[in-house]
């Protein structure tokens, strides 16, 4: 199928040689060439969907003479996504360049999916409102941040949510690493007399808050 990507870019295709660059023949064409500008068009669509600050920096660097230029490339697949980087950028484009390119808009209806209430066409001041743009995508990156410290830091992570060993088999298996010194082991009861059944412990004090 003729939108059967990436089958449509890497299947058998004509050979290119010097001799049909000479005649001049545009049925031929080097698919590696396509297919990186497919994928440059997939995932600048993937990251200008519904994120209007994005639209408008499309608009700012004047992206679409350039995508206009893109449609003279005949192969389905790649004026596809073309178009629907186009679409998303007509209601900011304004009515004069609407006026002058309906042979593009006409190509937009023919070829790419519209929803019910899609006003991508002739959308209102209101919502192509330039100003709210930079605050949108503050927002959702403060979001975004707020996720991966939450989720991926181990620098703010509060030690008291941290994940405890109560597991008694692992919490004494950890004691076999302790090295005891031969001379500790002789005068182990000497040790346990004087640091442990001499020594009074003030239990309130150890419990206090202060403490902890």
């Amino acid at each position: 199928p003729i939108l059967d990507f990436p089958a449509c870019v890497i299947g058998d295709q004509p050979e290119l040689t010097a001799e049909s660059l000479e005649i001049g023949d545009s049925q031929l064409y080097s698919w590696r060439n396509v297919f990186s500008c497919i994928n440059l068009l997939r995932i600048l669509n993937k990251l200008t969907k519904w994120k209007h600050s994005r639209i408008m920096m499309l608009v700012v660097f004047k992206s679409a003479p350039i995508l206009k230029r893109t449609l003279k490339v005949r192969h389905a697949m790649m004026q596809l996504y073309v178009l629907k980087l186009l679409k998303m950028q007509t209601k900011y484009l304004g009515r004069q360049w609407r006026k002058s390119n309906m042979k593009t808009m006409s190509a937009i209806y023919q070829k790419v999916r519209h929803r019910l209430n899609d006003d991508w066409a002739y959308g209102n001041d209101l919502d192509a409102r330039p100003w709210d743009f930079q605050a949108e995508e503050c927002a959702l990156r403060a979001s975004v941040d707020r996720f991966n410290t939450r989720r991926y830091s181990t620098n703010s992570l509060d030690p008291d949510y941290e994940p405890v060993d109560t597991c008694i088999t692992s919490v004494l298996g950890s004691l076999n690493s302790v090295k005891l010194t031969e001379e500790f082991k002789q005068h182990y009861d000497l040790w346990l007399q004087q640091e442990v059944f001499q020594t009074s412990v003030n239990w309130d004090e150890i419990l206090n808050y202060s403490y902890m």
